[in-house]
């Protein structure tokens, strides 16, 4: 079942138009994780966050991903990583997007 992976965790920066640049091979290298449909990354200056919507075609893949993911953060001295899992009802999902999620 396709799966909906919300991560975020405390970040100090940079963000915006530096992030995107600091972190372009980083998202490089996530567009080709096995299952990834889309992700969509997510930042927040004030509270010193970020993260991102991950869309799996199920949730093993999900859960894989954040596995790794975690471990990358980690490595790179970010801990406090929070996952969360939503299976997407695809029914409804078709009516309200202008592509499928499946």
């Amino acid at each position: 079942m396709t799966t909906l992976l919300h991560v975020e965790y405390p970040y100090p920066g940079p963000f915006g138009e530096e992030m995107g640049r600091a972190l372009r091979g980083l998202a490089e290298s996530i567009a080709n994780e096995p299952g990834l449909i889309q992700k969509i990354w997510t930042e927040n200056h004030e509270t010193q966050e970020a993260g991102g919507v991950c869309v799996f075609e199920t949730r093993e893949l999900a859960e894989n991903y954040l596995a790794k993911y975690t471990a990358r953060l980690k490595m790179a001295g970010i801990v406090g990583v929070h996952g969360e899992f939503y299976e997407v009802n695809e029914k409804l999902t078709a009516i309200t997007s202008p592509a499928r999620v499946s």
